[in-house]
């Protein structure tokens, strides 16, 4: 989602794909596609902020050192 898009407007996405992962034909595609699904309690928007802060963290240092630049 777009920073500063309303919270309703989050929690209905995020309702949304809670619901998709729910659905077991499309968490067993997921999986098959070697998606790893997050327990229940980590699908919310703040579990998803933590993951791609810490992420971040993690990989810009490598980056950097490596050099990688967008294309």
């Amino acid at each position: 989602m777009p920073a500063g898009s309303p919270r309703e407007v989050i929690g209905k996405v995020n309702a949304a794909a809670v619901a998709a992962l729910a659905d077991p034909a499309i968490r067993q595609r997921l999986i098959d596609m070697g998606q790893e699904i997050p327990p229940r309690d980590q699908q919310t928007p703040e579990a998803l902020g933590a993951y791609h802060k810490a992420e971040i963290e993690k990989w810009w240092p490598i980056i950097k050192a490596a050099g990688i630049k967008p294309e």
